[in-house]
């Protein structure tokens, strides 16, 4: 009793509130995307939006159970769970059944299905948040430089054997925790990642031909520029465009021999190179009707056109974002932004004030996994991403997203109201 009323005054409700809101508001978009008038309670078991209901409240429990566990119980046991989690994707691999193209589901029978992979994210960032904690890793060291990258790798690489490759992507946001704790060359690699996205994008608009034509005219004017100016880092630009020219003559390669044809006919959309509306952009397509038939305000709770005759396949999953756009207009999707948003940077501030390495690393691991997820959802279902099927945090239809973002975030709200007691 004394324990459960100490957490209770400790825990930042600042960050619970906004998590319940997300949470409500996802319940009730899935109940108007899936609404069927022979069962209009939003509490029927027998669909959908009756099943999130028990998994909402398994994921409130669940979140629960984690505010009374001993802080410095993730730290001491985040190996463990990590290795108990990559042994659940070994499963995977061996012994699932391919459902909608990948493998990354366990069958418990009963109706009942996990994935994995939601869970890795969360053992991953307990993994690398633990490591880092120990007082002998020192990120300037290559060894341990290596034993990080494989903590994050490692995960990676089989979720992505599974086909998933939206999961997988999302190991990238570990990027974030590697800059903020000082890993040699992060900025430069995100610097040169950024370059590599926009290279791909307008390799494939304009053809590899026209690229060369004006990296070789900036490369002349920029070389021009360094001989005048005598500047001393000359290797380091001719290095810089000789890796763009690299990277340009590795696309259409890439592109036609490492991507598969549906996720090269989903770029193609996006980039309007494909104007396939009845099959593989058909889904993009009508999540932009439906967000963009909601105007300002929106047409209502349970008045969407769209959402109501079921034009977006797979709208209470991974496009649950159109059905806030058309039933709540341009008011409502700035809504669900802001509270993202708000939810970030609450995590973020209240990474900054930890006092120990573990509950810092932790709480920039989440909020890295957290903002790619919602980046990459809302972006697909707007068409400026392609669709690679990863669910929008605590409003998409799921057990395992719903348990694994809820328990990411419970764990890190209780390590914030015991950091003065986790040195």
């Amino acid at each position: 009793m004394n324990e459960r009323n100490s957490i209770i005054g400790k825990i930042d409700w600042v960050t619970v509130l906004i998590y319940l809101v997300l949470v409500m508001i996802g319940w009730f978009s899935i109940f108007s995307a899936r609404y069927n008038e022979a069962h209009p309670s939003i509490f029927d078991m027998s669909q959908v939006y009756g099943k999130q209901l028990i998994w909402i409240g398994a994921a409130l429990f669940t979140g629960f159970v984690v505010l009374l566990i001993d802080a410095k119980f993730f730290n001491a046991f985040s190996l463990w769970i990590y290795i108990a989690v990559l042994g659940l994707l070994f499963v995977v691999l061996v012994y699932s059944k391919a459902t909608k193209g990948a493998t990354s589901w366990i069958d418990l029978g009963g109706g009942i299905k996990i994935q994995p992979s939601e869970f890795a994210k969360m053992a991953t960032a307990l993994a690398v948040a633990g490591y880092l904690d120990r007082l002998d890793v020192d990120l300037q060291k290559r060894k341990d430089q290596i034993v990080t990258l494989a903590f994050i790798l490692i995960p990676m690489a089989l979720v992505l054997m599974q086909n998933d490759t939206g999961s997988a992507i999302v190991f990238v946001s570990f990027i974030f925790v590697l800059y903020r704790e000082g890993f040699p060359g992060t900025g430069l690699a995100m610097t040169a990642g950024v370059v590599a996205i926009i290279l791909f994008i307008f390799t494939l608009l304009w053809s590899q031909k026209v690229m060369y034509i004006i990296l070789g005219g900036l490369f002349v004017l920029t070389l021009t520029f360094y001989l005048i100016n005598k500047k001393k880092d000359l290797i380091t630009m001719i290095a810089v465009f000789a890796f763009s020219f690299a990277f340009v003559f590795s696309v259409d390669f890439a592109f036609n021999n490492v991507l598969q044809t549906h996720q090269r006919n989903r770029i193609l959309v996006m980039l309007g190179k494909l104007n396939d509306t009845n099959d593989v952009g058909y889904n993009v397509h009508q999540s932009k009707i439906a967000i963009g038939s909601g105007g300002f305000a929106g047409k209502g709770f349970l008045e969407g056109t769209q959402t109501k005759y079921d034009f977006v396949p797979e709208q209470h999953t991974d496009f649950i974002f159109c059905t806030i756009g058309e039933e709540g207009g341009f008011l409502g999707t700035s809504a669900v932004v802001l509270l993202y948003v708000a939810l970030l940077l609450r995590i973020v501030i209240l990474a900054e004030r930890q006092r120990s390495t573990f509950s810092r690393v932790y709480g920039y691991a989440i909020a890295g996994i957290f903002f790619m997820h919602v980046a990459i959802n809302i972006g697909m279902t707007i068409g400026l991403m392609p669709v690679i099927g990863i669910p929008l945090p605590f409003l998409s239809y799921g057990g395992s997203s719903m348990l694994a973002f809820t328990m990411m975030l419970a764990i890190f709200v209780k390590q914030d109201a015991y950091r003065l007691n986790m040195l």
